[in-house]
């Protein structure tokens, strides 16, 4: 493989994360209203199969990553493709709730094998140097996912109906994004990096789960993923409670999206030469900060703006920085696998996030009680990961 080739994959792998994540992931937000008013189904039928979706994908993480560790990204993610292609048919053709948990099932297995850690996992192993700086890239365009796929969800919706929405999303994933992945070359036999671009050493799954490190760092992804979940849909009415209007609500909350590309290029251009492991102190700070101006000053619009630009900073960063410290803590030959292994927790706590909020919110609306426990878990977060990054690297478990 040519020293060139490795950033032909990033720029396949850009259009099918673009791709991936808008239709599977962010899509639904759009359409979840149709389908509940077209099959008459409750609330808790038509999110519960997508948060199934996420916490399949989830479990099926590993075995992902596993594969990929072995055989290169090209087979996986190909077949990740085809089953999120079949998936997204069955949903728009479904009449029953099994059809639709099916459907949304076969979509869950196709996330774990086309969406960021798989991605992430072929990066480095294909990458020989450099795969931080291919991760980086990878999740500009990655970001772009929602501010093209939201829109024209919209519109498709408006003029063919959620159906023929998701049938026409499935049809991209079987025509084009399985051939996509189908063009990316496996490298081999893997090389090795130098010797002072290797980590400490190279852990397997076994000795990773095994290592304290690993549970912490798993913790800490998993925490930081709940607070963001659950933000991401009751940010609006939390706010709206602070005495803010609809329109000032969403308008403020527009910054979130910029402020994550913004924390991806500023990480690319100023952080290449700094550590991932401090680079993630910073990113998990962030979040804690943020929530700490929302809650004693959520009342006023520059506290709210700065929450914001905090909040997408941070979870713009954080994406890069799940990709790179895996890596950097328990080295190159398994990093499919461990981090998979990383991922598994973090989406069942992105499934969860909605449904615990909304619990929480029930039981008390006042927005200081969501914020505060929201906070008490990034406080954890942030400590989990400091704890795990400063453990020392070179024991034999």
């Amino acid at each position: 493989m040519s020293s060139k080739d490795p950033w032909k994959i990033v720029y396949l792998l850009a259009f099918t994360q673009v791709v991936s994540w808008g239709s599977l992931y962010y899509a639904f937000a759009i359409v979840a209203s149709d389908i509940q008013r077209e099959m008459g189904w409750r609330n808790e039928i038509v999110f519960g199969a997508f948060s199934l979706s996420l916490l399949i994908a989830g479990l099926a993480s590993t075995p992902a990553g596993i594969l990929i560790d072995r055989i290169g990204g090209r087979g996986v993610m190909a077949l990740g493709s085809v089953l999120a292609g079949l998936g997204m048919l069955g949903i728009g053709s479904a009449h029953s709730v099994a059809l639709y948990f099916v459907a949304w099932s076969a979509v869950g297995i196709g996330m774990a094998m086309v969406l960021y850690e798989a991605a992430f996992a072929t990066i480095n192993r294909e990458f020989l140097l450099a795969p931080r700086k291919g991760i980086s890239v990878l999740t500009l365009f990655g970001g772009l996912a929602s501010t093209v796929f939201w829109p024209l969800t919209l519109k498709l919706n408006s003029l063919v109906g959620w159906r023929d929405t998701f049938l026409i999303y499935g049809a991209v994933h079987l025509a084009l994004c399985a051939p996509v992945h189908a063009l990316i070359r496996s490298g081999g036999v893997r090389k090795r990096p130098p010797p002072e671009k290797q980590a400490a050493r190279n852990y397997t799954l076994h000795e990773a789960v095994r290592d304290p490190a690993f549970w912490k760092l798993a913790i800490a992804f998993s925490a930081n993923m709940f607070v963001f979940s659950a933000l991401s849909v009751h940010l609006i009415p939390l706010l709206q409670r602070f005495g803010h209007s609809a329109a000032t609500a969403v308008l403020v909350s527009t910054l979130i999206g910029p402020m994550q590309v913004a924390g991806r290029i500023g990480e690319l251009a100023f952080a290449r030469h700094v550590r991932p492991q401090t680079v993630g102190k910073l990113t998990f700070s962030l979040l804690p900060a943020g929530l700490l101006a929302l809650l004693f000053l959520g009342q006023h619009s520059y506290a709210v703006a700065a929450f914001c630009i905090l909040y997408g900073v941070s979870n713009g960063v954080l994406t890069i920085v799940r990709g790179t410290v895996p890596q950097t803590l328990f080295g190159r030959e398994n990093y499919g696998a461990i981090s998979g292994a990383l991922a598994g927790p973090s989406l069942v706590a992105k499934a969860a996030g909605p449904l615990v909020a909304a619990a929480i919110v029930a039981a008390n609306p006042s927005p200081p009680w969501l914020l505060g426990i929201l906070f008490a878990v990034s406080l954890v977060s942030l400590a989990c990961f400091i704890t795990a990054v400063n453990a020392p690297r070179h024991r034999l478990l």
